[in-house]
């Protein structure tokens, strides 16, 4: 909103500093301190009207070292989060942008999921929360919003030559003249246009075109795209938003680890927003997705501003409120910003604690239908609990998690170069 203001007072009166006010550097910054600023001032009364109202978290006895000094804490912090994220992203994004737009959806839409979800178990006391049918619909309805939003909305677009755009028939959206970074001084014409295409790491041209998943359809594959895109969004979505859920287990963890992967997401979206770099890089330029640096740096001062309150000793928990949500958020933007290949490598953490879970199930089930009794793997998944089992204090565990997710997101961020 006071993007839009400043703008209306800039053409009005003329007002000075439009440059700086305007640029997405600046909104970025501001952006990541009005988070941190929010968090601190409300967290405290949102921990407290928590305890006041008796929402604290009931921990089932699993014999993990410190699990019962967490009883009682106040869950549902994912308040703080949610707040965090979208009065700092009203009040400095553009909010005409349609990638502004589809992630205010999606934290919106899974805040509330979660809400919900953390409601049953708290105030109805079911432990269970939401049944899982109707979280798991939710998160295939947001993935079919994001994923038709993707493919027909006009200004999601790439930018590429017009000869790749007619050898490949895309349809173009806009006809667009650039400078010329090889001839300095030159001009060159360029199109936005509608594309299936992405990124793919770590090979050379960097490009893949879903439409090739369907090409055995002939001439009616770019009429048939959706019938692969729509279900690999809706997994996407739906794994790394779980993922995230499972890595809520220690204090600071899926916080933490959603703060380092908030950081590499605001460097992606800087990066394709931005003409010069993108070419430098070889990778697409995604025009009007330099808006999702404001969000990403409201995403990130929301998670480091929950971090004071969730660092061990925890104060809060986030709930489910919180975690799906966090997911949701990564999953749309790697998404909006065509980097979903390499969510795998971003989100590692997410992906072996959600492998963990389905390894010792899968492998439980197997030995006792081939044994007579279930054998474990892993002393207690996710995969966090496993290092508990084995005397692991949990900040040493956190810690070591996020550095690993560090050097996830390095390795993420050199895959740009390395091909």
């Amino acid at each position: 909103m006071l993007y839009h203001l400043f703008e209306y007072l800039y053409r009005k009166f003329d007002l000075p500093g439009e440059a700086m006010v305007m640029s997405i550097s600046f909104r970025a910054g501001m952006a990541i301190m009005l988070s941190l600023i929010i968090s601190l001032l409300i967290g405290n009364r949102i921990i407290s009207s928590l305890k006041r109202s008796q929402i604290g978290e009931s921990i089932r006895d699993l014999g993990l070292e410190g699990q019962k000094q967490k009883e009682g804490t106040p869950t549902m912090g994912g308040l703080i989060i949610l707040l965090a994220i979208l009065v700092p992203c009203l009040l400095l994004a553009r909010l005409n942008n349609v990638y502004i737009m589809i992630m205010l959806l999606t934290t919106i839409w899974m805040g509330c999921i979660g809400f919900v979800d953390d409601y049953i178990k708290i105030f109805k006391k079911n432990k269970q929360g939401l049944k899982a049918k109707f979280k798991l619909f939710g998160q295939i309805v947001l993935g079919l919003i994001i994923a038709l939003t993707m493919l027909f909305h006009r200004d999601i677009v790439i930018r590429l030559t017009p000869e790749q755009a007619a050898s490949k028939g895309y349809p173009i959206v806009n006809h667009v003249q650039i400078h010329d970074s090889s001839v300095p001084g030159e001009w060159k014409d360029m199109v936005y246009c509608k594309s299936s295409l992405t990124n793919v790491p770590f090979f050379k041209g960097n490009q893949f075109d879903y439409k090739t998943l369907v090409n055995f359809l002939g001439s009616k594959a770019k009429s048939w795209i959706w019938i692969v895109f729509i279900p690999i969004v809706i997994i996407i979505i739906t794994g790394v938003s779980n993922g995230s859920n499972l890595t809520d287990g220690l204090d600071g963890l899926a916080t933490g680890t959603a703060a380092i992967i908030a950081l590499a997401l605001a460097i992606l979206a800087y990066v394709s927003g931005n003409t010069i770099i993108a070419d430098y890089l070889n990778i697409f330029y995604v025009p009007y997705s330099g808006e999702l640096v404001v969000f990403s740096a409201c995403f990130l001062g929301a998670c480091i501003g929950f971090l004071w309150y969730n660092s061990f000793p925890a104060k809060v928990f986030m709930g489910d409120t919180g975690s799906l949500t966090l997911g949701a958020i990564i999953a749309v933007m790697a998404i909006a910003l065509r980097k979903e290949l390499l969510i795998p490598i971003l989100c590692g953490i997410y992906l072996v604690e959600i492998l963990s879970v389905m390894i010792q199930v899968y492998y439980f089930k197997y030995t006792r239908r081939k044994y007579g009794a279930g054998r474990r793997i892993f002393r207690m998944s996710p995969l966090h609990h496993h290092f508990q089992k084995l005397g692991m204090h949990e900040s040493k565990i956190v810690t070591r998690f996020w550095i690993v997710g560090v050097m996830l997101a390095v390795i993420t961020l050199i895959t740009l170069k390395v091909r």
